[in-house]
């Protein structure tokens, strides 16, 4: 029923045809024909049951929606079709257009029941680890960390103490003092990734390197093809597919898919007096290019945001030799010499620190956090533009 409803109104709608066309040929909605399908509905839904619709109304269209065109389902959510229509917060595509209909400003945040969900970096969790020190053995360990020059011991000390940094970092008392008390992050590399790997275990933390070429990378290429082709757009295309023509002047080609992905999850205001920011001041924000002959001083002065970013250093932009991540204005090793074993490394010390996402990567972080990695899937909040996008690459 639900089904018949949505292509009887498109069926009916002199532009509806063309979405079932579209979708027919390619299995999927461009951004724009999925806006038209959202317009079409909700007038239709308004003419038939008003200008406030009952909750059972929208989601009719919206199972409606995913049911006529399953490659729109978003597998991860418990219906399919919250990105269309959720009913527990009263989001998605279908409730804005209706709320604009309305003359209504769109509150989705602090009055949403779903604010309530608590997923993500900032969760305390719990967790497996073998003979965790406390009391006099952590304070002893601790100075034998500031004092060994022995990787497996430091190693070994860390894991122990692993316990005692989780509840620093969930202490807002404390969790200035974490890089203090263990300055090792500042020139060990890969303590992240085992403190991370303590926290999810092994097969969660490996997820992103391994699924990175097979499954993400070249659906983020396939679907940024279909951006607005703006210059930044182009020049990151070329760069992704390796058709640059001058290498030098662009990121290399995992860089330059992660820089497409924050395009194609691009940022969204907070509130009703924020300023938008566009993907590539976003982009800014997730990584910055260091000619390696340069002073570290320089590039740490210039940054005055507090979230952690990548600092790619390197002869040039498409040939970088090490990565770091900036915290604090201090300089964390990245383990890998890879661009995405080094945002593996930035994505996971959020949770390793209790850092919260910048928002204007909110989105790009979230999807990496539910999508790539499955962390917290149902207890994180999504906008419908992540779910809307995890559909199309899933599907």
């Amino acid at each position: 029923m639900a089904k018949k409803i949505v292509q009887e109104a498109l069926e009916k709608n002199a532009g509806g045809e063309d979405v079932i066309e579209e979708y027919r040929r390619s299995k999927t909605l461009t951004h724009n024909t999925r806006r038209h399908l959202v317009n079409i509905l909700v007038s239709h839904m308004v003419e038939k049951h008003g200008r406030i619709p009952v909750r059972m109304q929208r989601e009719k269209y919206g199972l409606g929606i995913v049911t006529l065109f399953p490659n729109l389902r978003d597998p991860f959510s418990t219906k399919g079709y919250e990105h269309f229509y959720d009913g527990a917060s009263g989001t998605g595509y279908l409730a804005w257009c209706l709320k604009t209909v309305q003359r209504k400003v769109t509150k989705r945040s602090e009055n949403s029941p779903q604010g309530a969900l608590q997923g993500g970096p900032s969760l305390k969790r719990s967790f497996t680890a073998e003979q965790q020190a406390d009391g006099d053995a952590v304070r002893e360990a601790i100075l034998l960390l500031l004092h060994s020059s022995d990787d497996s011991v430091i190693r070994s000390k860390m894991r122990e103490t692993f316990q005692h940094r989780h509840q620093l970092v969930h202490n807002p008392e404390m969790t200035t003092e974490v890089l203090k008390m263990y300055p090792r992050f500042l020139d060990v590399k890969g303590l992240i990734n085992q403190d991370f790997t303590l926290l999810f275990g092994a097969e969660t933390s490996s997820k992103l390197l391994e699924k990175w070429d097979s499954t993400f990378k070249c659906k983020i290429i396939e679907e940024a093809r279909c951006l607005t082709q703006t210059h930044t757009v182009r020049h990151l295309l070329m760069s992704a597919e390796n058709q640059d023509a001058e290498p030098s002047a662009e990121w290399d080609t995992d860089i330059a898919t992660l820089l497409l992905l924050i395009h194609l999850l691009p940022p969204q205001p907070v509130g009703k007096k924020a300023v938008k920011i566009s993907a590539d001041a976003a982009s800014e924000r997730l990584i910055v290019y260091h000619k390696s002959c340069c002073s570290f001083e320089e590039a740490l002065s210039k940054r005055d945001h507090h979230h952690p970013h990548l600092l790619a250093v390197g002869r040039n932009q498409n040939r970088i030799d090490q990565f770091y991540i900036v915290l604090d204005k201090k300089l964390i090793p990245c383990e890998a010499a890879s661009a995405v074993g080094a945002f593996d490394d930035l994505f996971k010390l959020h949770f390793v620190f209790n850092l919260a996402y910048d928002h204007a990567l909110h989105n790009f972080y979230t999807f990496a956090q539910t999508t790539v990695y499955k962390i917290d899937i149902g207890k994180t909040k999504e906008s419908p533009r992540v779910r809307e996008f995890r559909a199309k690459l899933l599907n």
